[in-house]
């Protein structure tokens, strides 16, 4: 693999329902207004009929089945050529599977110049917020972190994400912020293409 400045931007997986499939079809579309070519990949390995990204793109998607050493050189193979982003959509309980792929794959991809942004979601779910932090504490500070805060109605209370204390320690520790219901970590780094930089961090520049 030679030396390159890709970014792959990716879900993390866990808690299902929250709107992960939501924000990569919203970062997908603005990408396509936007004329800058980028790679879908579906990882969600569920194979679902409806709900994927593959449901959404059909024939623009392309299945990748990280839980098989060929899945794994799939992937490895998007980023040797073609477009600079790679959205890849993790399946709803891919946590110790897609960590394991992260593990597996990170340090060789990452000499060769690929970032890496993951995406998570939460809601006024507690199950939603521990998935992120569980993800987050497996990544640490290898990726850069944009958080999207999810309102399922309109009195959605963010409590348990804002306000307990785990999650106000893991936040700290990955330097991030809220503002206007997005979290960006790392925040004193490049942007990612989709996203552009505010005073409290990262922020997309398409609103899903």
């Amino acid at each position: 693999m030679t030396a390159n400045t890709k970014r792959v931007v990716f879900t993390m997986g866990g808690k299902g329902g929250v709107g992960k499939t939501g924000v990569m079809v919203a970062l997908a579309e603005w990408f396509e207004a936007n004329q800058i070519p980028v790679t879908l990949l579906d990882l969600d390995t569920e194979n679902k009929a409806r709900g994927s990204l593959q449901h959404f793109f059909n024939g623009r998607v392309t299945k990748v089945n990280i839980h098989t050493p060929a899945g794994l050189d799939a992937f490895v193979d998007h980023l040797d050529g073609g477009t600079p982003i790679i959205l890849a959509d993790m399946g709803s309980g891919a946590g110790q599977v897609a960590a394991d792929w992260f593990e597996s794959m990170y340090e060789d991809v990452a000499a060769t110049g690929v970032r890496f942004t993951a995406v998570g979601v939460v809601t006024p779910d507690p199950a939603s917020v521990e998935s992120v932090l569980a993800w987050a504490n497996r990544l640490q500070d290898r990726v850069q972190y944009v958080i999207v805060e999810n309102a399922t109605s309109a009195l959605a209370d963010f409590t348990y994400w804002k306000s307990t204390e785990q999650a106000i320690v893991s936040r700290s520790l990955l330097s991030g912020d809220i503002a206007d219901g997005v979290s960006a970590g790392r925040a004193r780094k490049p942007c990612p293409p989709a996203w552009y930089p505010t005073r409290a961090g990262c922020r997309p520049k398409y609103r899903c």
